[in-house]
Formats: structure tokens, sequence, C-alpha cells
């Protein structure tokens, strides 16, 4: 059986509020090594405010998060890229390093650039990429921390359905590298298969948490 020590995130009777607006309160959730974290609820539930929060990117107005893992081994992704469009897809990888105190090769750069298919586009100006390519070339970022923990807001929007296969596989590869995943998708249905544990928010709160096998994602419109 599993011990506290082998909880990586742990979010305890956790509130937001936007001004005089509760968003949630009293949300409680823990994640281990190698675990998916499904976050879900309609628009508006506070779904990326919550992740947010257990990012360390916001405070909550009440309650506690515990992230036992040093900054740089925790990877942000979400639907919006970040990208430089004046730089090309090489340089921008070059500089995301930079930001974590790292220094690949061309070559370390490049074997990245091939794993999600931009390899041929590493000198274009990613001001140039459809979607689908400017998101896979944010998934390659997250291969050069080599993090032991991902957040994914949304990371799937507007992406074609290859692209979304890809994203999908490499998830799931992540998580064969005991990697925990904390998860919000505009595609419940097909996603949440992949998930080990559902957290939902509806009505300010937490109105579901536990098995992905026993949350019914049908009732749910994101």
């Amino acid at each position: 059986m599993a011990g506290t020590s082998d909880i990586l995130l742990s979010v305890k009777k956790v509130a937001k509020f936007f001004g005089p607006k509760l968003v949630f309160k009293d949300v409680s959730c823990e994640l281990r090594a190698g675990e998916v974290l499904l976050v879900a609820g309609p628009n508006g539930a506070g779904k990326s405010t919550l992740m947010k929060i257990m990012a360390g990117l916001s405070r909550p107005a009440a309650g506690e998060v515990c992230l036992k893992l040093d900054p740089e081994q925790v990877a942000y992704l979400g639907h919006a890229t970040f990208i430089y469009p004046g730089l090309s897809a090489r340089a921008n990888l070059s500089f995301w390093a930079g930001m974590y105190g790292l220094k690949p090769s061309q070559e370390e750069l490049d074997a990245v650039l091939e794993r999600v298919g931009l390899l041929r586009a590493a000198e274009e100006k990613a001001g140039g990429f459809s979607r689908g390519m400017a998101q896979r070339l944010n998934l390659a970022r997250v291969y050069l921390v080599q993090p032991g923990l991902i957040f994914l807001d949304e990371p799937g929007t507007g992406l074609d359905v290859k692209s979304l296969a890809t994203l999908r596989r490499e998830i799931d590869a992540f998580r064969g590298m005991g990697v925990s995943i904390v998860w919000v998708s505009h595609h419940l249905l097909e996603d949440v298969n992949m998930a080990d544990t559902v957290l939902s928010l509806a009505n300010r709160r937490m109105d579901y948490y536990g098995p992905a096998s026993g949350f019914d994602a049908g009732s749910l419109v994101c």
C-alpha cells in the first residue's frame, strides 16, 4: 500500500475568489508518481484556475498546496503555446532550455524536434506554424526539461486528428516513464479512459473525486 511519502502533490481544502466572486471551495486531492489526474467540469467552473494553483502559479484564498518537486522538475503545457514567432523552431527550443539552465547541443535539439515531427521545419520561423505544429513545438519543450510532473491545460484545443493522436501517445509515454500528469481536456469522452483519477468541479465545489472508471463523462458538457 502506497504511503504519504509517495505523494508528489497534495491539495487540501483549497478555495479561490476573484474579487468577491467565489470560484470554488473545499477542493482536495492527491497525486502520486505515474498517475494521471483529469480535471473536469463545465466552462467557467475553475479548471484552469485550479491547475494554476496546483502548479504554484496562483495562490489560493484558503487551504494549502504541497508540491514535493523542485520547479525545474515541473512543466506546464497549455492551449497558449507562448512560442516566439520571430524565432525558428530550433531557436525557440534553445531559448526555453536556457530558461531551465540547460545547454543542449544542436544534435540534442534536433532529436527532440524529430520526435515531434518538426525536424524539417527546424529553421522555419514559428510564427508561420499551424496550430498543430505550434503545439508540437510546445510539447518538444517538455521533452527538454524531462519533468516529474506535467500540467496540461487543454493542450488539444484546436489540434487536428493527427496532432491529437501524437499528444495522446506522448501522454501515455510520459505516464509509462513514471511522470505524473494533471490534465484538463476538451475531449473528455475520449481522454477519461487514459486517466487514473478524475476531479470534477461544478457549482463552485468539487462534485466528484475518485477513479476514472467511476466517472460518467457523458453527463458533462465541457
